[in-house]
């Protein structure tokens, strides 16, 4: 029985190629150890089988955006540690390879409102951080919004044109009934605190929040606690 060595190690043994390559091609996934991947070059194997899967590329991995769907009573931090393989929606892992390298240096942007579920943003991607910080004026974001009481007479029409109450300007939104205790807002930008602000400003209480849409990207059928991968035909 040999001595356990490095899985990038016995890759250089079976291949040929230097060790950041190895690397590379492992965190790339490109790598199985008695036919599993196994994306960690410090992964230590004796006598399994290492075999280079067909089409390997070394090249570092493309940086990734993910959509949670977050729990109302989570942080972002705890959030963002909820983010692994097994927490990927069955529904939309097809022709993905969930690698430990998309789960690491994740900035969350656009966060959502307080104490609000729904859709969260994870990103490695410098480009989509300075797309939506630039354009969080301008995006707008879809709330659902359980609500308790009797809204006041014109209380949408007052949403839907922007008003002050108590001496605060408030901004016109798009707001619509989904159903008897469900408001749909949406609204560009809204700063903390301001869904229950404009609740309060028509007689309601919210009881619940949860982001739907931010810009043109949607949470869809995204079971509450997983996420997915932002799809190359997404936009924000």
């Amino acid at each position: 029985m040999s001595e356990p060595i490095r899985l990038s190690k016995r890759l250089i043994e079976l291949v040929g190629c230097s060790r950041r390559e190895a690397e590379l091609y492992i965190e790339g996934g490109w790598v199985t150890v008695d036919g599993v991947v196994v994306d960690e070059p410090q992964f230590k194997v004796s006598e399994q089988k290492v075999e280079l899967l067909n089409g390997a590329r070394a090249e570092a991995l493309e940086p990734v955006t993910l959509l949670l769907h977050q729990p109302a009573d989570q942080d972002v931090d705890s959030a963002c540690s909820s983010i692994n393989a097994a927490s990927l929606s069955a529904d939309h892992s097809h022709g993905r390879r969930p690698l430990k390298g998309h789960f690491a240096r994740l900035n969350c942007v656009a966060p959502l409102q307080q104490g609000a579920s729904g859709l969260q943003v994870f990103t490695q991607d410098w480009r989509v951080t300075r797309k939506l910080e630039s354009d969080l004026g301008k995006l707008e974001q879809e709330y659902v919004v359980e609500v308790t009481g009797e809204m006041i007479a014109h209380g949408l029409e007052r949403l839907n044109r922007g008003f002050t109450w108590k001496g605060k300007e408030l901004p016109k939104i798009k707001a619509s009934w989904q159903n008897e205790t469900r408001l749909r807002m949406v609204l560009k930008n809204p700063q903390p605190g301001l869904i229950a602000l404009l609740c309060s400003s028509v007689g309601v209480t919210p009881v619940s929040m949860r982001r739907i849409r931010l810009g043109g990207v949607s949470m869809s059928k995204l079971p509450l606690g997983q996420w997915r991968y932002l799809a190359a035909t997404e936009k924000f």
